[in-house]
């Protein structure tokens, strides 16, 4: 959408996923940014009766501000296509893709690039047996934000005991050694890698927690890593036909060089929060916050 004007702009947030706090807070944020850049903006926090409540407010955009099942994963893109309201992000088929991590590994297989060994299991299987040589990670399938990941460590006698609240079936994968590396997409542009350091795991609270963890960007590593960074994320971008804004994360081991590169998965709704990573890496190329959520709704559209 360009049409020379500041249309009215829906930020939809919350919504009833684990991740609903993260959520709120990119709301808030993304609003904040908007109206600085003088767009008229609405916050809404999704609920039951959100395609009514779009209806009366009759937005002109509506930026999705939403994470977690229901906001990423191809449902309130498909309400926003049937209401024909033009909406940021990734649209429905590449908002399904990446939220389900096998759908995303088989899509990247058939680009060539390269990602940890995995396989699909029950909650009962992973508990009662190691399904692969430990060390391993089991995480939700179609869940963001590092909610609910086990590490089993090498030479774990026992599997692990999962919450009640798994889903009932869950992604096993290979751990991989090694920093952890991010790079964003805008458009057609990747923009930056940034190298994430942490004391442990880059879960949840090193995530969205002051202090949690320390980014470095543009990251200091070799040329070619940062370049492979820089391809490997506007290829999953592509193969996954991503739509605005995307962020993909990689794992790097440096002992095994450009081998010991693969990529975890692709974000179609990254985080906009002041730890978020995507703005971080906007602000490092010379793209304000609010000119990035500016950017944002004037390339939103219908049949993305």
């Amino acid at each position: 959408m360009s049409s020379g004007t500041h249309p009215k702009v829906v930020v939809v947030m919350g919504g009833p996923s684990a991740e609903r706090e993260v959520s709120l807070s990119t709301g808030r944020e993304c609003a904040a940014a908007l109206r600085q850049a003088g767009y008229e903006v609405i916050e809404v926090d999704a609920g039951p009766d959100l395609p009514q409540c779009l209806r009366d407010l009759v937005p002109c955009v509506v930026f999705n501000a939403l994470h977690g099942p229901r906001g990423e994963d191809g449902c309130i893109q498909g309400l926003l296509e049937w209401l024909r309201i033009p909406y940021t992000h990734s649209g429905v088929l590449a908002s399904a893709l990446a939220m389900d991590k096998e759908a995303t590994k088989a899509a990247f297989r058939v680009e060539g690039l390269p990602v940890a060994e995995s396989r699909l299991a029950t909650k009962a299987e992973v508990m009662a047996a190691h399904v692969m040589p430990p060390p391993y990670v089991v995480k939700p399938y179609n869940e963001g934000s590092s909610v609910g990941v086990y590490i089993v460590p090498e030479g774990a006698h026992q599997p692990p005991q999962l919450a009640q609240d798994m889903p009932a079936t869950v992604m096993v994968e290979a751990y991989l050694p090694g920093r952890e590396l991010t790079t964003t997409v805008l458009g057609d542009r990747a923009l930056t890698v940034t190298d994430i350091v942490t004391n442990g795991w880059y879960d949840y609270d090193a995530k969205y927690k002051t202090g949690g963890s320390r980014h470095v960007v543009p990251a200091e590593i070799p040329q070619e890593i940062f370049e492979a960074c820089l391809d490997y994320a506007l290829r999953a971008h592509r193969a996954l036909g991503c739509r605005g804004l995307s962020r993909t994360d990689f794992r790097w081991d440096e002992d095994r060089g450009l081998d010991g590169l693969v990529l975890l998965e692709t974000n179609t709704q990254p985080g906009m929060t002041p730890t978020s990573l995507a703005p971080e890496q906007a602000a490092k190329v010379g793209i304000s916050f609010p000119d990035l959520c500016g950017w944002l709704v004037e390339d939103a559209s219908c049949d993305r």
